[in-house]
């Protein structure tokens, strides 16, 4: 086996630690089921688990493949080959070995419920110039545009771990804002193509292509949480009616987005002007009942708005919307503060 630890006593323990680990993690079969494996050459394996030592002793592997210091180290033409292989399904491989690792040695830690976590971060290529479909993108945290893409992240919590579980980078599905296009020699059957025809969907369509890749169920996670970025009634009314999931996440106020009242339709302030608030200080200011539309049998689907004060702003307010009615306001609070855990 390749190693990128010192020969050492202390190196040894280490080396046979990450062996340990990878054969806990199944990392062999998984990468077997993911269709990512060498005819010749060093084997998948080896490589993964040489990518992964240096990035515990915080090594570049550019360097170190050029430095030629590891003279059992495999020919940098053998990794580049592996991270750029078309047929390498590697967000089959993440979803495979993080939902093992739930399921065989997180569930078992605790009985509280895990919940899924959709980030939208920004992942910044401001020195590349030949990437496929790097674009000016706009950072929705800062409002700021950057050279890079948007990097989509479906990952999974129990309050006191986090683990990604699929990944989708995203370009600007406008065509003045690409400083590269796809390579039209790739081959349009490959996992490959497909990721780039994803890349320039929706930030919301290309939510729903990551749930469909996990099993909610088997991972114990009941309620899906995001910001007020994918906070569209119909987003949540489709998640909710697709997957055995909840939602709890920030909303924003929009003049565009209404809610259901007493049936009328309002705005988030308009809600917010309606519901009586508690007295003094308290962090919970109100909540109130709303509808977001009916299902496909007609019938409405209910969630709760709760109205809670702004610990960085104390005159101003956010709101948190939760479609599982059995939550209190408490519940709905503290289950949407595990997507800052991570």
């Amino acid at each position: 086996m390749v190693s990128m630890i010192p020969n050492s006593d202390q190196g040894n323990q280490q080396q046979s630690r990450v062996t340990h680990f990878f054969k806990q993690a199944k990392i062999g079969t998984f990468l077997h089921q993911s269709n990512i494996h060498k005819e010749k050459g060093f084997s998948a394996l080896v490589l993964v688990q040489f990518i992964f030592s240096l990035v515990l002793q915080g090594k570049n592997l550019y360097r170190t493949l050029e430095s030629g210091r590891l003279p059992d180290a495999p020919e940098k033409d053998a990794v580049y080959d592996l991270m750029k292989r078309a047929t390498y399904n590697w967000r089959n491989f993440l979803v495979l070995v993080s939902a093992h690792l739930i399921e065989t040695y997180l569930q078992p830690l605790t009985d509280r419920d895990g919940v899924l976590i959709v980030d939208d971060s920004s992942y910044d290529r401001n020195r590349s110039k030949a990437v496929e479909l790097l674009s000016r993108v706009k950072d929705h945290s800062t409002g700021a545009y950057f050279k890079g893409f948007r990097m989509l992240t479906l990952g999974w919590s129990d309050g006191a771990t986090f683990l990604p579980l699929a990944f989708s980078l995203l370009s600007s599905r406008n065509e003045k804002n690409r400083f590269q296009e796809v390579n039209p020699n790739i081959d349009k059957r490959t996992v490959d193509y497909r990721r780039r025809q994803e890349a320039l969907q929706k930030g919301t369509e290309t939510l729903f292509t990551l749930l469909d890749d996990i099993n909610p169920v088997k991972l114990g996670a009941k309620t899906l949480l995001f910001d007020s970025w994918f906070a569209y009634p119909s987003i949540i009314k489709r998640v909710v009616t697709q997957y055995p999931l909840d939602v709890v996440c920030m909303i924003k106020r929009s003049p565009k987005i209404h809610y259901t009242y007493e049936g009328e339709s309002y705005t988030l302030n308009q809600l917010y002007q309606n519901v009586r608030k508690k007295r003094g200080r308290a962090k919970i200011l109100a909540s109130i009942l709303v509808g977001l539309g009916s299902d496909e049998h007609g019938q409405e689907i209910q969630a709760r708005i709760i109205f809670v004060r702004d610990r960085n702003r104390s005159k101003q307010w956010l709101a948190i919307l939760t479609t599982n009615l059995d939550h209190t306001e408490e519940d709905a609070v503290r289950i949407y503060g595990k997507r800052w855990g991570h």
